[in-house]
């Protein structure tokens, strides 16, 4: 059974509005798990292609924290795909993974290690935060 969209193209702009870029929760989850670490960071750094969300800026290292739905995990259980208004959420998401493949690509050329932590490494299912030492492994800070 089609899912009704039952809002308004006003209400439904609205709420799309409402989201958040920054300081969502998986980042969040994140940046106090690196802190409780040792670790400092710089965070949304404009300075950079894309403002990565946490920048250790003296090891020129640049992280991604996607939520899996906006840029569309392949294979993850929290990506899905919208049934309503398909050929738009179908260019959104491409524009979306098309900017992240060029911020990345710029960051590389400047010199910059580029790492993509996804929302489901962070949060399980019901959105608790699931065991993070394996992030540490990826970062290589040491």
């Amino acid at each position: 059974e089609d899912m009704m969209d039952n809002l308004t193209p006003e209400k439904r702009t609205e709420v799309m509005k409402s989201i958040i870029s920054e300081g969502t929760k998986p980042e969040l989850v994140l940046r106090r798990f690196l802190f409780a670490e040792g670790f400092r960071y710089r965070k949304n750094y404009k300075k950079l292609p894309g403002r990565p969300d946490i920048v250790f800026i003296k090891k020129k290292i640049a992280i991604f924290v996607h939520g899996c739905f906006w840029h569309q995990h392949k294979n993850c259980k929290i990506t899905n795909k919208p049934r309503s208004n398909t050929s738009f959420w179908k260019e959104k998401f491409a524009k979306n993974l098309e900017r992240d493949k060029r911020n990345q690509k710029d960051l590389r050329e400047m010199g910059w290690r580029t790492i993509v932590i996804w929302e489901c490494e962070i949060l399980d299912t019901n959105r608790k935060t699931r065991n993070l030492s394996h992030i540490l492994n990826r970062l290589n800070l040491n």
